[in-house]
């Protein structure tokens, strides 16, 4: 649990973080367990963010070519 794996699903990311706040926000958790499962959730936000800013950059390639119609770029 303590390491992201970068094959790692968007949604199964995203879907952990909101059953780590759940955790947290039920406050019967010792201490340590508490600050373990803060470290988790930060790593994972910042995972889902990389990930999000990831997918709008490929969506923000799309452009319109001269004849109207929409046209993807590659990034690399």
């Amino acid at each position: 649990m303590t390491s992201l794996q970068p094959e790692q699903p968007f949604e199964d990311a995203f879907q952990e973080l909101a059953d780590i706040v759940d955790q947290l926000e039920a406050g019967d958790l010792t201490l340590d367990d508490t600050l373990k499962l803060y470290e988790r959730g930060r790593a994972l936000v910042q995972y889902c963010q990389v990930q999000l800013n990831d997918a709008e950059l490929r969506v923000m390639q799309l452009t319109t070519g001269a004849d109207g119609t929409l046209k993807a770029e590659d990034l690399t």
